[in-house]
């Protein structure tokens, strides 16, 4: 996988569609921030498949993307809740249970939500392909990729307004590397050419 690529990639069209990469991170914190969450999910999903579209594409990003998911809502939703429920029992019991969740969930879940947007894939359909996807080898490839989102998360949270420019960009970074790897897969392993005869 070519790292300098994806953030070449992604920073070309973070710089080439700025302004409504911002308004629409505006307006996906200021909707999760109002609704207290509930619509943070299908509001992500929507803003993702925006992202998507304008690496693929080229498509400008609008904010009625960020509600173009809207059948997703109830899945994600309750997804999101189990989640979130299981999150604070384990850190309640012994802090490392929640942790552990948190980190495998970033790990194997990192390409659930483009799989349901971008394949049409219901929700455990998405958690099982998402979980494969990381597993595909070479694995170090996945944790490089994770380590980067998290890396920027981890900015955009320490900075506060950072985020504005930093979620966005891991967003995009993490899309291309989704892009390449459901490319491989409908491509299939290269094959080596047949030996010349008498050999």
């Amino acid at each position: 996988m070519d790292f300098k690529q994806h953030f070449e990639r992604a920073w070309k069209v973070l710089t080439g569609f700025f302004v409504p990469l911002l308004v629409n991170t505006v307006v996906l914190f200021a909707v999760s921030v109002i609704t207290l969450g509930i619509m943070a999910p299908v509001a992500s999903a929507g803003y993702m498949q925006s992202l998507l579209l304008a690496l693929r594409e080229e498509r400008k990003p609008e904010v009625k993307d960020l509600f173009a998911h809207m059948n997703l809502f109830f899945p994600l939703l309750g997804f999101t809740v189990l989640f979130v429920l299981a999150f604070i029992i384990g850190l309640i019991m012994l802090v490392l249970p929640g942790i552990a969740l948190s980190l495998a969930a970033t790990f194997f879940l990192t390409y659930m939500v483009p799989l349901m947007t971008d394949e049409g894939l219901g929700l455990f359909p998405a958690v099982k392909e998402s979980c494969r996807m990381a597993l595909e080898k070479p694995v170090s490839e996945h944790f490089a990729v994770v380590a980067v989102f998290t890396v920027l998360a981890s900015i955009g949270s320490a900075t506060g307004i950072g985020a504005l420019l930093t979620h966005p960009y891991a967003c995009l970074f993490v899309l291309s590397a989704y892009e390449e790897k459901r490319r491989r897969q409908i491509e299939g392993p290269k094959t080596a050419p047949p030996p010349p005869p008498g050999k």
